[in-house]
Formats: structure tokens, C-alpha cells, sequence
């Protein structure tokens, strides 16, 4: 099913919104305690704004598409979906990374942080 998703993710991709952008940018090449994360991920389905994968962590950015009951009982639905595959999520709102960028990159760390100890340890 993840490969039927591949070609709308890297769409998405190339026209993320200029939220996600900015979001990007503060957790992209492993900037948050070094997790590493992708963007525009397929998962159970779905395609999740960002993933990281070795926490188990999805974060969304809701925008004006998040507003309506249908589409709030459909963001639901897909969440539980996904998080019966074993991942955590968190959401956050548009003005939210906007306004309070650092607030944001904080309550990730503080996540992240929360899931390492279900992380199995590497060798190393």
C-alpha cells in the first residue's frame, strides 16, 4: 500500500506548506537531541506531515483543513489507526509553530524523551 502513497508523499513534499517548512527546518538532520526524522511519510495508509521512526513519533500540522466535525472525526480515525501500529503523535496548529517555534521544538524534545525508554539501546 506504501508504494500506491509514494508519488502523492513526494508531491506533498515538493509543495509543503511554508508551516512545515519552518517546522522542517528545526527538527531536520537529527537537530532535536539526534532523532532523525522524515517528512511526508506513508503509514498504516495514511501520510503522516512528519515521522520519526526509531521513536515511534508522528507529528501533524493542522491547518484551516482541521476545522470541520467530518474532518476532525476523519483525523481521529487515521490517528488511531496509526497509533495501533505503535506510534505516539503529536499535533500542533499552524500558529502554534507561527508564533511559538522554540515552544514547539520543546514539547518534541520533552516527547522524545518521554519514548526513549521504550527505544531498545544499539550496540555500539
Amino acid at each position: 500500500m506504501a508504494h500506491r502513497l509514494t508519488p502523492i508523499a513526494q508531491k506533498l513534499r515538493r509543495e509543503s506548506t511554508r508551516t512545515e517548512r519552518i517546522l522542517w527546518r528545526a527538527i531536520n538532520r537529527g537537530q532535536l537531541d539526534g532523532f532523525k526524522f522524515r517528512r511526508q511519510v506513508p503509514l498504516a495508509g495514511y501520510i503522516v506531515d512528519f515521522a520519526c521512526h526509531e521513536a515511534r513519533l508522528v507529528i501533524e500540522i493542522d491547518g484551516a483543513t482541521h476545522s470541520t466535525n467530518d474532518e476532525l472525526a476523519a483525523d481521529i480515525q487515521r490517528q488511531k489507526k496509526i497509533e495501533n501500529d505503535g506510534y505516539t503523535f503529536l499535533r500542533f496548529r499552524n500558529a502554534e509553530v507561527d508564533d511559538n517555534l522554540d515552544g514547539v521544538a520543546e514539547t518534541i524534545l520533552l516527547k522524545l524523551g518521554a519514548l526513549r525508554p521504550r527505544i531498545a539501546p544499539t550496540d555500539s
